[in-house]
């Protein structure tokens, strides 16, 4: 008995080598690898902002719905423009027990700072989703549509309205840079450490308007606290639920519908450690796909008006390198690039 144990065994091994070698068909469940200990995923960015709320909705999903035996330990490394968490992940080469949920400075930190970090340098997994952002202004502000807004823009001192937003020489500097671009005119721009207090900020009017992300900003328009007058993406959101004053995410106009021609969208996408196996890679995107496809990641997309794009492979690629060129020019333009 123990001599036909020991040849089944080294059978199914000898199988499942050959398998990851694409010699051989062999069932899944008797080859994929699994994590054996906590995964940690890292948020190159601080508490509160939309990827670190992303990142700890899919914790709690993953848990709730019992997706994986090892649980997720969400991580905020946003030191350096997120550069800590790129540098951290991009160090622990074979390590599969590490992710990290990336947005627009997967692109900025390094083209604006020089560290040595480049996407290509980890293991792209699976974009999410995009991300939107939103022109918002206080309540209680004049402004009431975006046409208002860019009309005080161009009629009011450089310098004289202030634009918040996360970090600087980022996304959010970016649109504002764009914003100056179609006024011709400057604004003063406020960089804060996340989402969260961009929009605490705005609430308390120490800044005229922000670009942040919709969910960044959700609780505090349904709460009538802020207004939103454009969406930067070509067409208005799909998402009819009414949330705030009889307003729907769907009521929000195309900023170039208001008169003001800028697009902007950012990625919510995973990626793994350099020198992982595919196995590894594959057991990620298996895992990411059935957050996907959970009710609770539906209303997480509407919740946060989200545009749900997901790529995976060498569609991934493809954009990533096409959106790295993108934002190459966009800080070229604004003086951003590191010298």
């Amino acid at each position: 008995m123990r001599g036909r144990n020991r040849f089944s065994v080294g059978r199914k091994l000898s199988h499942c080598l050959l398998a990851g070698l694409g010699l051989l068909s062999f069932s899944q469940s008797a080859c994929a690898w699994e994590p054996t200990r906590p995964v940690e995923l890292i948020v190159p960015a601080g508490t509160g902002g939309g990827a670190d709320q992303m990142a700890r909705f899919v914790q709690g999903v993953v848990s709730k719905h019992g997706l994986m035996k090892q649980s997720i330990v969400v991580v905020n490394k946003s030191g350096g423009a997120g550069a800590e968490g790129f540098l951290e992940i991009k160090g622990a080469s074979g390590d599969p027990h590490k992710l990290i949920i990336t947005l627009s400075n997967l692109f900025t930190t390094p083209l604006a700072t020089g560290v040595p970090f480049n996407w290509r340098d980890l293991t792209p997994v699976s974009m999410l989703a995009l991300d939107q952002f939103v022109l918002w202004v206080n309540a209680e502000s004049p402004y009431k549509t975006a046409k208002d807004f860019m009309v005080a823009l161009k009629t009011l001192p450089n310098n004289t309205l202030k634009l918040g937003g996360t970090g600087s020489k980022q996304e959010d500097q970016i649109i504002g840079m764009m914003l100056e671009g179609v006024a011709g005119k400057k604004l003063t721009y406020i960089p804060y450490k996340g989402g969260g207090e961009v929009a605490v900020q705005l609430v308390g009017q120490h800044v005229e308007a922000t670009v942040n992300n919709p969910i960044e900003a959700e609780s505090h328009w349904r709460a009538g606290k802020l207004r939103a007058l454009c969406v930067f993406d070509s067409v208005p959101l799909p998402y009819p639920a009414k949330l705030s004053n009889g307003m729907s995410w769907q009521d929000i106009p195309s900023c170039a519908a208001a008169g003001v021609p800028v697009e902007y969208l950012m990625l919510r996408g995973i990626f793994m450690a350099p020198g992982v196996a595919k196995e590894q890679q594959a057991f990620y995107l298996d895992l990411f796909n059935k957050v996907r496809a959970t009710p609770e990641w539906r209303g997480f997309m509407e919740k946060g008006a989200f545009r749900q794009t997901a790529l995976s492979g060498d569609a991934y690629v493809d954009w990533l390198g096409k959106n790295e060129q993108m934002h190459r020019q966009l800080m070229k333009q604004a003086g951003f690039l590191a010298q």
